[in-house]
């Protein structure tokens, strides 16, 4: 039973932009003000606060976060800036942006119930004053004893002790799960490792407490996400402890999906992809962060890898799972690329025949080593090679797409009327497409299929045989046959 404290009829509204990592920290921000006794607001709906959990990913993300804090001032709200912007660049936004009622790092997190009472009495907090976190241990996700939990995990004791204060901001089948947070890698084009922190992975017995707990939520499928998944559980006892969580979720009740997400080409270990190959509900799907393939580039990166390594590895993905999904992102334009690098990567993107990859020119970041690496390239050079690439990629994975026509997918129904989708269609999500970032199928159901048949609600997968494509997106027609395929009339 909720101990959380009856509401004070404060409103509060949560705006959350950015990865799927800060989606879960905008889950656990919920928890912590749903236990404060601040009531939850839909987004667009009258509040008396709107917290917005920024991104400081990209150039493009910190605009998009600056946007959104402007747009939310002129609702007449008092406004609350969280999440990595506000904890990179801190009093500096603050300064910057006077619209903003207070701006709060991670360590606030804790007290925000308190805080935004603060604000909305007009007592602003101090403004958070930035520090390097890359010796400290990162935001965590929140945990506290099972007999003060603001949301516990019905019918589940926890493994560990703590429970997840968390309240999900979304319905619908789908919903991240973080499994460690912070980074120990130093590549010098980013600078997440010092505004979130440290290495550290969540016991498994958390992570597998917290599926239960979606799956009584009525989530079905579950992406797990951290700065860098492959690293998980290197500060844990255990050989193998990532394929012993894989291994415990796939036993979850209710969940009939797990995807891994963010995965390190030079920590893939053979044993991964066998045991991603071999578990029911773990997805064939793999978020691989080549970056490049140059091996001059990837050094000037610090980062490992080259073509031929790259592509060993893809090898080894569809020799375990030939319908594997693989997507990445690349840079271009990074200090030094020659065009002889850039032809490198030209050929291992032609050779590898990726699902979907995200294409980003380099720009400097505050605080990275990269800023002072000589050669950099001028702007107009880097925006010509992102059009390059990009084209290259939009044609390539356009062709994989085209490949997977006759296979059979199967395809998690997403909602039970999307808007984009015509009389007759329902949109999903085949294993190889990850929410939001690789595409869709679109599920076209035969003469006497309603889309409100109980087989296709929202949460089932529906096996279907993939007769089009459009870009990286499927149509498929549902199967009338198997033990997960749709009974027609």
């Amino acid at each position: 039973m909720s101990t959380a404290p009856p509401s004070t009829g404060r409103r509060v509204s949560i705006v959350s932009l950015g990865c799927a990592r800060n989606e879960v920290d905008s889950s656990e921000i919920a928890g912590r003000l749903d236990a404060g006794g601040w009531s939850l607001v839909a987004e667009g709906a009258e509040a008396d606060v709107m917290v917005v959990n920024t991104c400081a990913f990209v150039a493009s993300a910190k605009k998009d976060s600056i946007d959104t804090l402007l747009a939310a001032a002129d609702t007449g709200a008092k406004v609350v800036a969280v999440g990595c912007l506000a904890e990179r660049y801190g009093q500096e936004l603050a300064a910057a942006l006077p619209e903003a009622d207070a701006v709060l790092g991670f360590d606030s997190y804790p007290d925000l119930a308190n805080l935004l009472g603060d604000v909305l009495d007009g007592h602003a907090p101090p403004s958070h004053v930035p520090s390097d976190r890359r010796t400290r241990l990162p935001l965590t996700p929140v945990s506290r004893p099972a007999a003060a939990a603001a949301v516990s995990l019905p019918g589940h004791a926890p493994a560990s002790g703590p429970t997840l204060v968390r309240t999900l901001l979304r319905s619908g089948p789908i919903a991240p799960v973080k499994i460690a947070s912070g980074c120990d890698r130093r590549c010098t084009f980013c600078a997440i490792p010092s505004f979130r922190g440290a290495f550290v992975s969540r016991p498994a017995g958390e992570v597998v407490d917290e599926a239960h707990w979606l799956a009584g939520q009525g989530v079905r499928e579950i992406v797990l996400v951290s700065e860098n998944s492959t690293s998980y559980g290197k500060d844990l006892a255990g050989e193998r402890p990532l394929e012993e969580l894989l291994t415990a979720l796939d036993a979850v009740p209710g969940i009939d999906r797990v995807r891994l997400s963010y995965l390190q080409p030079a920590e893939t270990r053979p044993w991964l992809i066998e045991a991603i190959a071999q578990l029911p509900s773990v997805a064939d799907y793999y978020d691989m962060s080549f970056q490049h393939a140059s091996a001059a580039t990837l050094r000037r990166m610090r980062r490992f890898g080259s073509p031929d390594s790259f592509l060993g590895l893809v090898e080894q993905i569809r020799a375990a799972a030939p319908e594997a999904g693989i997507r990445s992102n690349v840079i271009v334009g990074f200090p030094g690329e020659t065009e002889e690098e850039l032809a490198d990567l030209e050929r291992f993107l032609i050779a590898a025949r990726l699902d979907t990859v995200g294409v980003f020119g380099y720009s400097d970041e505050d605080g990275t080593a990269a800023m002072d690496l000589p050669d950099h390239l001028p702007e107009e050079v880097v925006a010509e090679r992102v059009e390059r690439i990009t084209s290259l990629v939009e044609e390539l994975t356009a062709q994989r797409a085209e490949d997977r026509i006759g296979t059979v997918v199967e395809v998690l129904v997403d909602e039970q009327d999307p808007l984009d989708a015509a009389p007759g269609e329902l949109i999903g999500r085949a294993a190889h497409q990850a929410p939001e970032v690789d595409g869709s199928t679109t599920l076209l159901l035969p003469a006497g299929l309603s889309p409100e048949d109980e087989s296709l609600r929202p949460g089932r997968i529906v096996r279907a045989r993939v007769v089009a494509s459009d870009g990286v997106d499927l149509r498929a027609v549902p199967l009338a046959h198997g033990p997960d395929g749709v009974r027609l009339p």
